[in-house]
């Protein structure tokens, strides 16, 4: 599996949200996308992570980007992490593993990376796409308390 980059094509996709919605790459054309895989709801780094972006997605959106998160928990799991802190931006369930494939945040190399495929999880990583659809930037391993604050400053 070919790890994303800057410069490269942003994988199309197709995936289903916490609310039921569909969406797709091409709904962002236009406006930068936050795309950032995470483990697991509800476990203390993922909430940090989610919270971090949650308090800044305003700034996020004055800077003409939306946030998307993604892991492989169904649309249940992913209503409850919503409600119970308030997300204000959506999670995508990857429970096919499809999207995270395709940006290789499942099935990496490395051990850790194996061992949370085995379990159905993805890697920790934000991919930042830029109007076009291009990756303008990958945050490897993410701060989840500060990850707002990385964002913010690629932006």
């Amino acid at each position: 599996m070919t790890k994303l980059k800057m410069g490269d094509a942003a994988p199309d996709f197709t995936a289903h949200t916490t609310d039921g919605s569909t969406v797709s790459l091409k709904d962002y054309r236009g406006k930068k996308l936050i795309m950032y895989f995470y483990p697991m709801d509800d476990t203390p780094g993922c909430t940090a992570q989610a919270c971090s972006l949650r308090d800044a997605n305003l700034d996020i959106a004055a800077k003409g980007a939306a946030v998307l998160g993604v892991s492989t928990q169904d649309k249940a799991s992913h209503q409850k992490f919503t409600s119970k802190y308030k997300l204000n931006f959506p999670l995508l369930s990857d429970q096919d593993r499809v999207v995270g494939k395709a940006y290789g945040t499942i099935g990496g190399g490395g051990l850790l990376s194996a061992a949370k495929s085995m379990m159905g999880m993805a890697d920790r990583v934000t991919f930042i796409i830029d109007e076009k659809g291009k990756i303008a930037h990958v945050i490897d391993s993410p701060d989840t308390k500060n990850h707002a604050e990385e964002v913010l400053a690629l932006l």
